[in-house]
């Protein structure tokens, strides 16, 4: 076919003219799915991982691929732009846009057919990748590129930003590993595409209509681009940057499916995929091998390469040094190998010897000042990956680093001349004065990534950015690299293409834009025609955010609140669907707002200044209220967020200051004032617990304290805890050990007394003399979770009086129930941080597990040798970690299977307040509650928070879990393990009770509340 002269096409701005109140309510009319036009909605999509941000119009979620189609059509007669999303997760700013969000990744996410003779399987785009592998595994196959977002990242978003990862030294990226797309263009062209042959070309170029315009279209971009694409695209395996005209070539079989992929939305939406699988790596080794500096680690990975590894990371000592700093990977940290830069590189073999034959040639071979070590179990393997699978997070938000940010995080050279890139690069960042920032990556490919220390918020930092990634880019291309070696170019590459392809290239890029969208409306601003580097981003030069005081002192963001909800980088983790605690209500809900970046993006639009934010009324707004409501207060983000967003204290600020001076839910009445609650039900606690087994006065008395009606009333013990202590008399014998305060927490003391007594059991058996505080005491996490801060800084103070004397003898705190524990090992020291008492409590606060290995680490527990099924508390696992807990278990010869399974769902009030039901219980029915359904009757079942006791025994599964005291207990006295838990008398209690107990509830009550009133206010002086 002859060359066709094409004229530029027309391509600009959409207009601003958009009626969005007219759009809305089409997409409503038409399209099956939820559309969201909404402030809260717009809010958290507002941003991607990039340091850009532009509020989308708004947002359609489609039930099915025609809801998409047809969403599209309403688009496209109102003139709107149009931004096809997957996780979110892009680095580059492409996943931000003003245009209508099309989001995937709720109901998009269908495995619509498997080929295994053929490797192939036809998936929707909003399918996550490690969702996908898991249904391939029944296969032995399995989709190869993986990048480190694994967990979250979608198969569209993959298409889109043609990621790669570090298996793509293996695999290639995703235009390797694509077989056909079902696309659709803005202006509503549908068609499979893939590799076409010369006749099909024929027949589609003669064909009449939109299908033979595109394709006659294409022909002629390839005929007057292949020199140019042959001469300027850089021959290495991670050229991302740019539109792949390259695909076009007849070497490559005229793709149009490897052309579109990485266009980044800019050009079609992707409704399907056939993707080309690969067989599961039988069998796996992984060296690593540890070198002086991380210029010198990338000068070897050529030698390395001969040893044909299906992965080779690089990763140097900043990044291991951030990682300890941020306590990160402990375990794999520990085990690398001496040096101060690594390579991490992975062999495969169908058999275990022949992996690790390749194993030991690539050690045998290496230098001799070059260290390793080498693994090939599963469980090392996985832990030293996450070192490199952390970078991102790892880099963002080091305590006492300067703030880095994306804009050069993602160059790619070739592998011979890797090390002198680095060291020019180095050269660079010293010139511009950031310092020495880490350089990770897919050496093995040449691909680098960084995050920089750039100054986002003044002019000057602004100018000296672009300056910095002006010079980078010409860098990079004299040594005949990439821009983007995978996270594509999107708003922060898109202005510099033209320095690595040059203006000719560019023109074709402007040409295939036209031609597949004249009008300017996919994901418009990217790639072609870009918004400048310095444009639209989230912080920028006028960023004055409003500083709002607070309760809380916020000490690892300055004590700023603006400076917390700007912690977010957005990287997704909080979006995976299995493994840590993170995020338990996005699991259940699968909602982009309810996640934790969602609601971070909303707390950054509530303090952002910018005149165009969605979030208007500060602490008043029930935007961000709503996106907070369906928060657990789980703490999982605390630990599993890579910058440690810390949710449930931002929830809880948030909700002291929403309520300040106005009513509140009942829910924040009922449960939480529960410990003043609990103390007046002592009085009376049969006759309460008789009362609530009515049930009538049930239904009536949850609807007085907004309980969710499926919810059962909790049964109060007739004897507390501190009662029972009392009774006996108090310590006995001196203890060898010393002294310990076991901690009367609320649950313990009023609702599972057995648990206590059971650990005063164990201390003194281990040799501690035990002391229980006389005075009533709390540590106030109630009222903390439902924002009433100023009574639980009023309480918690009460606690650092009546422990005073206790603390500065340096006498040990035991915590029986997790989410008090975690109080005095967290929030405690941010309520009251100018009380060095407090700090004291933090210190000095243990479990019961931590003491018995740091204090008696000779005592032998009692034997139990039995089978457990575990269910760690979220609080713990974020604050006090399991550790402790494992090794006593283990001592005491328990097999114990420590669920992975996140959060049980009751999360303290959560999953108690009426509207939490379901989502409290999809939680649980995600790991927990079927784990507790699988376990045979010999095995037993231990949680020792109060919630996820009570979770379990409220979902009809017939097992009451133990505390670890309660088996530990059981074991001293050979008796079988089993729960001593509190039942309803029933209704005949009331009858001598009846009027008493109420007489002395409301004289109760009258005094708690005047105690209350009378507690030392913060800023007393300690006695």
């Amino acid at each position: 076919m002859e060359p066709v002269d094409l004229p530029l096409p027309v391509v600009r701005r959409p207009r601003a003219s958009i009626d969005a109140r007219a759009l809305e309510r089409d997409l409503r009319a038409r399209v099956d799915g939820e559309v969201r036009f909404d402030a809260g909605t717009r809010a958290a999509y507002s941003t991607d991982g990039s340091n850009y941000r532009q509020v989308p119009i708004g947002v359609v979620v489609p039930r099915t691929v025609e809801a998409a189609v047809e969403a599209v059509a309403v688009c496209r007669g109102h003139g709107a732009p149009l931004l096809s999303r997957g996780g979110g997760t892009s680095l580059a700013g492409q996943c931000c846009n003003t245009a209508v969000v099309l989001d995937w990744s709720k109901y998009g996410n269908r495995l619509l057919s498997v080929d295994p003779d053929g490797r192939r399987c036809v998936v929707e785009p909003g399918i996550v990748l490690d969702d996908l592998n898991r249904r391939l595994a029944g296969y032995g196959l399995q989709y190869g590129p993986r990048p480190a977002t694994h967990p979250n990242c979608t198969i569209g978003g993959m298409i889109g930003n043609n990621s790669c990862g570090s298996t793509a030294q293996a695999y290639g990226k995703v235009v390797d590993n694509l077989h056909r797309l079902e696309v659709l263009t803005h202006d509503g062209v549908r068609m499979w595409v893939g590799r076409t042959d010369e006749g099909e070309l024929e027949r589609l170029t003669a064909s009449d209509g939109r299908t033979g315009e595109l394709y006659r279209g294409l022909v002629a971009l390839r005929d007057r681009y292949a020199g140019l694409v042959r001469e300027r695209y850089p021959d290495i395996p991670r050229r991302v940057s740019g539109y792949n005209l390259d695909s076009l070539l007849p070497e490559h079989g005229f793709d149009v499916a490897g052309l579109l992929t990485g266009s980044e939305s800019t050009l079609v939406t992707v409704l399907r995929a056939e993707l080309e699988l690969v067989p599961v790596p039988k069998h796996t080794a992984l060296v690593v091998l540890g070198y002086e500096d991380i210029c010198r680690a990338a000068d070897h990975v050529p030698a390395v390469l001969e040893h044909e590894p299906v992965a080779l990371e690089g990763v140097d000592h900043q990044l291991i040094h951030f990682q300890r700093i941020k306590h990160l990977n402990p375990e794999a940290l520990g085990e690398l190998p001496r040096g101060r830069a690594y390579l991490m590189v992975q062999l495969a073999g169908d058999t275990r010897e022949e992996a690790d034959a390749r194993a030991r040639a690539l050690i045998d071979a290496k230098p001799d000042d070059v260290d390793h070590t080498w693994y090939d179990d599963e469980r090392h393997v996985h832990e030293l990956w996450l070192v490199r699978e952390s970078g991102l997070g790892a880099t963002a938000h080091v305590p006492g680093e300067p703030d880095t940010w994306e804009g050069w995080e993602d160059s790619a050279v070739p592998v011979d001349r890797l090390g002198d890139y680095l060291r020019d690069l180095k050269r660079l960042y010293e010139e511009f004065d950031y310092g020495h920032p880490s350089v990770y990556g897919h050496f093995g490919h040449g691909c680098v990534h960084t995050r920089t220390p750039f100054d986002l918020e003044s002019e000057e930092g602004v100018a000296r950015m672009r300056a910095f990634v002006e010079r980078a880019a010409d860098l990079v291309v004299s040594y005949g690299g990439s821009l983007s070696g995978e996270h594509g170019d999107g708003q922060s590459r898109g202005e510099l293409l033209e320095r690595m392809f040059g203006p000719e290239l560019i023109e074709g890029f402007e040409r295939l834009k036209g031609l597949f969208d004249p009008d300017n409306r996919m994901n418009p601003g990217k790639i072609v025609l870009p918004y400048r580097l310095d444009e639209n981003l989230r912080l920028g030069a006028d960023h004055l955010p409003w500083e709002p005081e607070t309760v809380f002192s916020f000490p690892h963001d300055e004590g700023r609140f603006s400076r917390a909800a700007t912690r977010c980088v957005g990287v997704g983790k909080c979006r995976s669907l299995e493994g840590g605690v993170m995020c338990p209500s996005y699991r259940a809900t699968r909602e982009e707002e309810h996640s934790t970046r969602g609601r971070a993006r909303l707390l950054f639009e509530m303090v952002d200044n910018d005149g165009d934010s969605p979030i208007t009324d500060g602490w008043r707004s029930d935007e961000v209220h709503d996106a907070l409501d369906l928060c657990l207060a789980c703490k999982g983000c605390k630990t599993d967020c890579p910058v440690n967003v810390d949710m449930a204290t931002y929830k809880a600020e948030f909700l002291h200051h929403h309520y300040k001076g106005r009513p509140r839910p009942l829910a924040h009445y009922s449960m939480g004032w529960l410990p003043a609650l609990a103390r007046v039900v002592a009085l009376a606690p049969r006759t309460v617990n008789a009362w609530a087994s009515v049930p009538w006065v049930a239904r009536a008395a949850k609807a007085l304290g907004g309980v969710a009606p499926e919810r059962d009333v909790p049964v109060f013990a007739e004897q507390r805890f501190t009662d029972w202590w009392r009774e006996r008399g108090g310590p006995r014998g001196e203890g060898h050990r010393g002294e310990v305060v076991v901690w009367p927490d609320t649950f313990t003391d009023h609702f599972h007394p057995a648990i206590g007594r059971a650990a005063v059991e164990v201390l003194e058996a281990a040799g501690f003399r035990v002391k229980v505080p006389r005075a009533a005491v709390c540590c106030g996490l109630t009222w903390i979770s439902t924002g009433q801060l100023n009574v639980a800084r009023r309480v918690l103070g009460h606690t650092i009086d009546v422990l005073r004397e206790d603390l500065r003898r340096g006498t040990p705190v035991i915590g029986l129930e997790p989410s008090c524990t975690a109080v005095f090992r967290a929030d405690a020291a941010e309520l009251l941080p100018k009380d060095p008492d407090v700090g004291r409590l933090r210190e000095q606060t243990r479990t019961l597990a931590e003491l018995l290995l740091e204090r008696a680490g000779d005592w032998p527990p009692p034997r139990v040798d039995a089978r457990a099924v575990v269910q760690r508390h979220c609080h713990q696992y974020a604050v006090m970690g399991f550790d402790a807990d494992r090794e006593i278990l283990r001592r005491a010869g328990v097999d114990a299977d420590v669920l992975d399974a996140g959060c049980c769902g009751l999360a303290g009030n959560f999953g108690f307040e009426k509207g939490h039901y379901e989502v409290s219980m999809a939680c649980a029915e995600a790991g927990l509650l079927p784990a507790v359904r699988d376990a045979d009757d010999a095995t037993l079942v231990l949680a020792d928070g109060f919630s996820c006791r009570t979770q379990v025994d409220q979902a009809g599964t017939g097992r009451t879990p133990l505390h670890l005291a309660e088996v530990l207990a059981a074991g001293l006295t050979g008796r079988e393990a089993a729960p001593e838990r509190p039942e309803a008398p029933g209704p005949r209690a009331l009858l001598p009770w009846g009027v008493a107990g109420t007489a002395a509830g409301a004289l109760a009550v009258s005094a708690v509340v005047r105690r209350l009133r009378r507690t030392r206010r913060p800023g007393r002086p300690p006695r």
